[in-house]
């Protein structure tokens, strides 16, 4: 009983934690889009509670995404916004889990690096790939707009190039260090 109390109170928490941080992320910008800081708590309720906790910390995250940060997005196509949104935090949660989980038994440190480095992966990966299939037209006019001659260098370099490099190295860092605390004070 004692577990599952824990694990609700700590997916509580990490829940709470996901909805302040995105909703703070709105005001800290390099370039067009906010860096992203709820990927740290994404890749601490994978490793802690599972894969499907580390999807659900996801899906909260994309929910909010779309709440505070999709406007552009949603003037383009709302089931795009909504589907990009939801499936990249969804799916950086999961594998994040996923690959915490596989590697754990042989090194948890090297698993929690490994699902700090995949989680940003997959999570802006999603999004690129959201772009390319329900945004190329409007994007390619922003890029044009920009002074980008080439969608996909405007692509990866005004939409996530400093962002993305800043979320992973914030990322590795704090998920390292949050997970050895909470194993230490586990055990």
């Amino acid at each position: 009983m004692a577990v599952k109390t824990r694990t609700i109170v700590g997916m509580g928490i990490l829940t709470a934690i996901v909805i302040v941080l995105q909703a703070l992320a709105i005001g800290i910008r390099f370039g067009t889009f906010s860096i992203t800081l709820v990927l740290v708590p994404i890749v601490v309720g994978a490793a802690l509670y599972g894969k499907f906790a580390g999807a659900w910390l996801g899906f909260v995250f994309g929910v909010v995404v779309l709440f505070t940060d999709a406007g552009p997005f949603f003037a383009v196509s709302v089931p795009g916004t909504i589907i990009t949104c939801i499936l990249k935090g969804v799916l950086a949660g999961f594998v994040a889990g996923i690959v915490y989980h596989a590697l754990a038994k042989k090194n948890i440190w090297l698993a929690v690096i490994a699902a700090a480095i995949v989680c940003p992966i997959v999570n802006t990966g999603v999004f690129l790939l959201g772009c390319v299939v329900f945004f190329l037209k409007t994007i390619r006019e922003w890029g044009q707009a920009a002074g980008f001659n080439n969608v996909a260098t405007y692509m990866l370099v005004g939409f996530v190039g400093l962002n993305f490099l800043i979320e992973m190295g914030v990322n590795i860092v704090l998920s390292s260090a949050i997970v050895r605390i909470l194993k230490v004070i586990k055990k």
